[in-house]
């Protein structure tokens, strides 16, 4: 998810990190709450964040710098979504608002009342990311609660579906533009992979939860720190 974050915050978003608060930036709703230190590293490394990372709570919480709703009920990103987009439309406010869920996390139903809210009220300004790793806790999305055809399932809603590699920055810059022309509700599917670039835990669901202890810190490390460039420095075009 960390590749996603990356690029919307240097990329998709009109955001302005020296200014959390600017009431024209467009909204994140990090509806897989549980990835909350994810969303805590990119806004750390932009400024957005000062404080230990270790301090805040571990889902996102509104009383953070530039987290813009607090999150962890699984199925209840999209419909805040949906809610932002509306209300911005109604204040006549140019903003754009982008739900990241989990895949899973698409097993509640809640997500599929608002993506029918979505169509119906043509909210062309609402852009849902599904963090396609085919993995939730109990193991294989396919073997808990089938998604395939997911895109399907999103077009039969009324939506504009666009699918992309979730570690490709350049794709998922491609894809996001691409979506942001065009009438009614837009969701792209991005293909990940859990744990990504930390060979013990890819694709891994043990780690969907869990510590590291000091042996695999140093092993997670040194994995990711060769020879790839990191996230946030590929999305802004190299600069660190």
């Amino acid at each position: 998810m960390t590749d996603l974050l990356a690029v919307l915050y240097t990329r998709g978003l009109r955001y302005r990190p020296d200014r959390p608060d600017w009431p024209d930036r467009d909204l994140l709703v990090l509806s897989k709450g549980h990835g909350a230190y994810g969303l805590y590293a990119v806004l750390a490394e932009l400024g957005v964040i000062e404080a230990d990372l270790a301090t805040l709570p571990g889902h996102p919480s509104d009383s953070v710098p530039g987290v813009e709703a607090a999150t962890g009920a699984l199925g209840h990103g999209l419909s805040l979504g949906c809610g932002m987009a509306l209300g911005a439309r109604l204040a006549g406010r140019d903003q754009r608002v982008v739900v990241v869920t989990g895949d899973g996390e698409l097993d509640e139903g809640s997500n599929w009342e608002a993506a029918q809210f979505a169509a119906h009220h043509r909210l062309g300004n609402l852009v849902a990311v599904v963090d396609r790793n085919r993995l939730q806790q109990e193991g294989d999305t396919e073997n808990v609660n089938a998604l395939e055809p997911l895109a399907d399932k999103w077009r039969a809603f009324g939506w504009r579906v666009a699918e992309a590699d979730g570690h490709d920055t350049a794709a998922i810059t491609d894809a996001l533009a691409g979506l942001r022309s065009g009438d009614g509700p837009a969701v792209l599917i991005a293909h990940t992979v859990k744990g990504k670039g930390v060979p013990f835990a890819e694709g891994d669901p043990a780690w969907h939860m869990g510590s590291l202890d000091a042996q695999q810190l140093r092993t997670a490390l040194a994995a990711l720190a060769a020879p790839a460039v990191p996230a946030l420095a590929a999305a802004r075009g190299g600069r660190t």
